[in-house]
């Protein structure tokens, strides 16, 4: 029982610190904006977009060495030290005058995100394998920390400016480095260090499971529930104040509601990845992804096409032509109208048909001949509330999938868990660090803000079925023994 209640200290300890470590990972985002929005710096569009992704693809890359490091030295020695050395540049930030200098800082205290590779290998050595999905479920809610830095900053960025317009902002880089200093000391203080077996191989003995293709498809796994996690968590805001006209708050307010449940629910994730298997998990979590990915694929349009023209009977010569009727000789052609009054659907798509003349009196027409034009009009509302739900079910399956791909990792790399956690933690965060510029390339070249989520669809199709295609083939390799262990192992 000791050791239990050990097991769980740790965890808490490993959940708070990368709750604390996930907001100050996302700080540019709110930091950045606000400096060039007041004007305190004159950055560019491509400046910024580096200060942004500077902090990701740091905290992305690193992953894999300090998931070593975590294998070799434990997560308290490890841990304790990231919390201590990357609150440094956070307190030398409110000293930066230039854009090189601000970089450099972003890409030091942007080590904090290799938070997760350290705190999933160091608690996971702490439970038995009944036990890891639920902790590492857990550990996981710290990603509910994004949530923290879009609700927090802005309030203490202007209060902060109300008092000194021009250095206010500074405080909030300190704050947030003291934060980090402070849960490095209570990490040194009150964690216990426990490291694997692993300890005693060398670098290139712990990189040899890197070889084998299931890390780099559980990477891509990861780089889809997490990657795309991270990705909208930004992506969210401006799809909203874009699409649907909603202000800076409201739409900060829908992104959180998006982050918030996402991060939260991967203890659920753990849970059910423990009770029923991680594969069962991920069947469902992959087909639910490629499903919703889907509904919101279809953009909030208004299309203009060509429809059912009128065309004449017989050849003759125009004698009348008014809006609701065109007059060849004797015989009369009936003329649809524009109805302004027809309503649109709130939830489905809906269309308007009318035609319009192309002849004029006097006019010779032949058999054949177009008389007046079709015009087909499509609506489709693409309701804001459906939207956000979406995306919210969505998150919540993201976050549910993120627990389940690393409930594989103890159970087939025991003694590598920080190397390949490290691995694919790292593919993860190249996802968050990729997939808005992806985005931005499909949404200049499509026109289409929801041409994202034909990236999502394509990319949880391919999870989906490499997986189903590697169960399918070792299902009939082993059979029969294997068919009766196939919920819990690949």
């Amino acid at each position: 029982m000791a050791d239990l209640s050990q097991s769980h200290r740790i965890l808490f300890l490993n959940t708070l610190a990368f709750a604390i470590c996930f907001a100050c990972w996302t700080l540019n985002g709110v930091l950045v904006t606000f400096l060039v929005d007041k004007e305190i710096f004159n950055w560019d569009v491509v400046q910024i977009g580096w200060l942004l992704g500077i902090p990701v693809l740091t905290g992305s890359v690193m992953r894999l060495p300090m998931g070593i490091l975590t294998d070799k030295f434990g997560g308290k020695i490890v841990h304790s030290a990231l919390l201590i050395l990357a609150s440094i540049p956070l307190f030398l930030l409110p000293f930066a005058t230039s854009f090189t200098v601000f970089a450099i800082l972003s890409f030091l205290f942007g080590m904090v995100g290799t938070s997760f590779a350290v705190g999933v290998a160091s608690t996971s050595v702490w439970y038995p394998k009944e036990w890891q999905g639920r902790a590492l479920g857990i550990f996981g809610m710290g990603t509910a920390g994004a949530s923290i830095t879009p609700f927090l900053a802005p309030s203490l960025l202007n209060k902060f400016s109300e008092i000194d317009p021009v250095n206010g902002w500074k405080w909030l880089p300190v704050i947030y480095g003291s934060a980090l200093l402070c849960m490095g000391i209570v990490f040194l203080i009150f964690a216990k260090n426990k490291r694997i077996d692993a300890q005693s191989k060398s670098a290139k003995e712990l990189m040899q499971p890197l070889k084998s293709v299931r890390v780099w498809r559980f990477g891509t796994y990861y780089f889809l529930v997490f990657g795309s996690f991270v990705t909208f968590s930004q992506w969210l805001l401006p799809n909203f104040m874009n699409v649907y006209h909603t202000t800076l708050i409201l739409g900060g307010i829908f992104t959180s509601c998006f982050s918030l449940p996402a991060g939260v629910v991967r203890a659920f994730g753990g849970f059910l990845s423990d009770k029923f298997g991680a594969r069962k998990v991920m069947y469902w979590v992959l087909s639910s992804s490629v499903v919703l990915s889907f509904l919101l694929l279809f953009p909030k349009m208004d299309i203009t096409t060509s429809g059912s023209g009128l065309l004449a009977s017989k050849a003759g010569i125009v004698t009348a032509v008014s809006s609701n009727k065109i007059v060849i000789d004797d015989k009369e052609y009936v003329i649809s109208e524009k109805d302004e009054n027809q309503l649109h659907s709130e939830f489905f798509p809906s269309k308007k048909t009318w035609q319009e003349t192309v002849v004029a009196e006097n006019q010779k027409v032949q058999k054949k001949d177009l008389l007046a034009e079709g015009i087909t009009q499509i609506h489709f509302e693409a309701n804001m509330w459906v939207y956000l739900v979406l995306v919210i079910l969505i998150g919540i399956c993201w976050g549910i999938g993120s627990a389940a791909v690393f409930k594989h990792i103890p159970d087939y790399f025991p003694n590598e868990v920080g190397v390949i956690g490290g691995m694919v933690g790292l593919l993860g965060g190249l996802g968050g660090f990729f997939g808005p510029i992806i985005f931005g390339y499909l949404l200049s070249f499509t026109g289409f803000w929801t041409s994202s989520w034909f990236f999502i669809l394509a990319l949880s199709l391919t999870c989906l079925i490499w997986m189903h295609r590697v169960i399918v083939k070792m299902t009939k390799e082993k059979l029969p023994e294997f068919a009766k262990d196939i919920d819990r192992k690949e």
